[in-house]
């Protein structure tokens, strides 16, 4: 099993990259979206009524749906293509690890690359994904995240 330093440098340096990619339509969607609520804000102002102002609508939903899909696209590309076909990530490239399927020790299949990255983000965002990131730390003998232990994968020195 690979060195959790390693792994962490290597997780940190794929977030990088799939931030930036998230970013490139989350900044302008979320100027958007400002400048939109602002407008309705504005509008209320000048009503002279007390008004429910949403910040959820049709068109900031719209904007945030893109954004996830963005998020979702992203993380097929930068994520579970390369680790399905390759082994690896960017980060991992750089940094000399691969991901390895349990038993076998081939390259993962598309499968469980999609469910190994989907068990790692969706969680991450709800917070609770720390603790199956930190899960590695306990783990004998592989060092198994959890999303590691849901993809039948551990990552390779």
């Amino acid at each position: 099993p690979a060195g959790l330093g390693k792994r962490l440098t290597a997780r940190l340096l794929d977030t990088v990259v799939l931030g930036g990619v998230t970013a490139l339509a989350a900044v302008p969607l979320g100027i958007a979206a400002a400048d939109h609520i602002n407008e309705k804000i504005d509008a209320a102002k000048l009503s002279g009524r007390t008004v429910t102002v949403w910040l959820l609508d049709g068109t900031t939903s719209v904007y945030l749906g893109i954004v996830l899909a963005v998020l979702l696209l992203g993380g097929v590309l930068c994520e579970v293509l390369p680790t399905a076909k390759w082994g690896r990530t960017l980060g991992k490239k750089l940094l000399g690890l691969e991901v390895r399927d349990i038993e076998g020790h081939d390259v993962p299949g598309f499968g469980a690359a999609l469910r190994r990255w989907l068990v790692y983000s969706i969680p991450g965002v709800l917070v609770v994904g720390v603790v199956g990131v930190l899960w590695c730390l306990f783990d004998k003998p592989w060092r198994q995240c959890w999303h590691d232990k849901a993809a039948h994968t551990f990552v390779a020195g």
